[in-house]
């Protein structure tokens, strides 16, 4: 019998253990690689001044040690980056943000904040802790690696390369703030994870001679200027002295490599695609294929791994025709699966509209701002902002509801599709999403007369365009960025779903517009998220005619 599958909530505890091992195979493997370089290079550091044998008791004591503490300033690191890790971009709270929510706390009586400020104070909460546990933990892998590099006493060898060490990983912690390097990138082709980690380390290999670099030259200007360790360097002939800094960059660079490829391990092990169902063959698999899939949509997090990791399983199940009992459960004759998974599918789109279509139309307060504000200072709300950002779970949910509408003019055998609306549905949504967003974007949208567009001889000419838009100034002038990058490939993806579902039914679309019937076939009833119901008509007769 085969075992099991694990829960959705132990999906991510499993995958960094499985981080744990390997980043500590990597680390032991680089640690030993360099303290052998270290005492071919520097031969005489490796010993005391006593005259006992290098393998004494009191050596094999101090690498043991030192191996140790290297390890445990890993383990530190390891665990803040996986706190900090977060496959949903979520920006930090300010320090104005963060003083302000705690003046409020301490004189104002029930005051709560809201969950999207406790979440950003969250985030630079984590931030903050991966900056301390960076320093740390560049203070003791200098030290465990690079202690005895540096002459002169044991203490002041500890401070000198403890210095150093904590410089250079307060550097790389900025580096990695700045970067948003937290946030977990799923590839857009999944890849075994060894061929995956393979293809990434000349990249780690490029940024940990950067970082090592430039903090190497950072730590020795402010020890220069502090006059820090130049005790320990004043006995040292030219040779030894060239020597003895060779060997400190290179554990510099190894302790940044070592970093770097537990970075490269955790998006790779934690980005790899897991399966929600249950073994092929087995009786669950049988009876209820698509419980731990549901459920992992359903009960976990918005924000969360296996939410994510869910979503990226139902996309690869709904497009590719490898785990075709998968989909063939979500036609299942009551029909009770398949509005479930697309319900989950359509919220984040669904979302998406309605907060662009808030955003862009503006509530009274927005209003009086808005006429506060200059022409030269435009300014949209900061609520638009935020559902662009989550690009990764709005393609997938496009993509995985458009190749199951899609799949199902062929594989829905018992008609659910069709008779709980939610091909109807699904339409309405993608359409109305697609129609906020280009009206993010600054496209002019407006209904025209059916005959506008109609020649002599039933001749349909395009439109001219004018290039005037319809939409306030401070949209168009901001034109440039992320933000809009994002809304680009959004309204890519969401076109592209649109085609998938009408290539498909494109017979019985065609033939419901020559009935007057497309609105009342294929449009859902009530008011759309975006637009109105005669605009998204419009929309949809553009996808027939190929002009969208």
């Amino acid at each position: 019998m085969s075992p099991p599958r694990p829960l959705p909530e132990v999906v991510a505890k499993n995958r960094f253990l499985g981080f744990l091992i390997w980043q500590s195979i990597s680390s032991t493997a680089i640690f030993f690689s360099y303290k052998l370089i270290e005492l071919s290079i520097l031969p005489s550091s490796s010993s005391s001044s006593s005259s006992s044998s290098s393998f004494s008791v009191q050596s094999l004591v101090l690498s043991i040690l030192s191996f140790t503490a290297f390890h445990f300033s890993q383990l530190i690191l390891s665990a803040s980056l996986a706190a900090i890790s977060s496959p949903q971009p979520v920006p930090p709270a300010s320090f104005f943000q963060l003083a302000t929510s705690f003046l409020r706390l301490l004189f104002v009586s029930g005051n709560s904040s809201s969950p999207d400020l406790r979440r950003r104070a969250k985030v630079s909460l984590n931030i903050a802790a991966y900056v301390a546990a960076a320093c740390f933990s560049g203070f003791v892998s200098a030290v465990a690696m690079c202690g005895r590099v540096v002459g002169g006493g044991e203490i002041e060898a500890i401070a000198v390369v403890g210095f150093r060490g904590s410089v250079i990983g307060l550097l790389y912690a900025l580096h990695f703030a700045n970067n948003r390097r937290w946030l977990l990138h799923f590839p857009i082709i999944q890849r075994p994870p060894f061929f995956s980690f393979k293809m990434g380390i000349p990249a780690a290999i490029g940024r940990a001679f950067r970082l090592s670099t430039t903090g190497y030259t950072l730590a020795s200007v402010l020890m220069l200027m502090l006059s820090f360790g130049e005790a320990s360097l004043s006995a040292l002939t030219t040779t030894q002295f060239l020597l003895n800094r060779c060997t400190l960059y290179l554990g510099i660079f190894c302790m940044l490599l070592c970093w770097e490829l537990s970075h490269l391990l955790h998006q790779v092990l934690h980005t790899k695609r897991f399966v929600y169902a249950p073994p092929k063959g087995s009786a669950a698999a049988e009876t209820n294929p698509t419980e731990t899939l549901i459920s992992a949509l359903e009960e976990t997090a918005s924000d969360s791994l296996p939410r994510y990791l869910a979503y990226l399983d139902l996309c690869m199940v709904c497009e590719n025709n490898v785990d075709m009992w998968r989909r063939a459960a979500f036609f299942e004759e009551t029909g009770e699966t398949y509005r479930k998974v697309t319900a989950v599918s359509l919220r984040p789109l669904e979302e998406l509209a309605s907060k662009l279509s808030e955003g862009l139309e503006g509530s009274p307060e927005d209003q009086l701002s808005k006429q506060l504000l200059s022409a030269s200072d435009p300014q949209l709300p900061s609520r638009i902002y935020k559902p662009l950002n989550n690009f990764q779970k709005i393609s997938w949910c496009a993509r995985a509801i458009s190749s199951l509408t899609a799949h199902s003019h062929k594989e829905d055998r018992y008609g659910v599709a069709q008779l709980s609306g939610s091909t109807a549905a699904t339409l309405s949504t993608l359409l109305s999403s697609l129609l906020a967003v280009e009206a993010f974007m600054g496209k002019k949208t407006h209904l025209q007369s059916p005959h506008q567009l109609l020649g002599p001889a039933g001749i349909r000419w395009a439109a001219l365009n004018t290039g005037k838009r319809d939409v306030p100034p401070m949209i168009s002038k901001r034109t440039a960025g992320p933000l809009h990058s994002n809304a680009y490939a959004i309204a890519d993806v969401l076109r592209t779903s649109i085609y998938c579902i009408v290539s498909t039914f494109y017979k019985e679309m065609v033939a419901s517009a020559k009935a007057g019937l497309l609105e009342k076939d294929w449009i859902k009833d009530g008011k759309p998220l975006h637009g109105s119901r005669e605009l998204l008509v419009q929309k949809l007769q553009l996808f027939l005619d190929y002009r969208a």
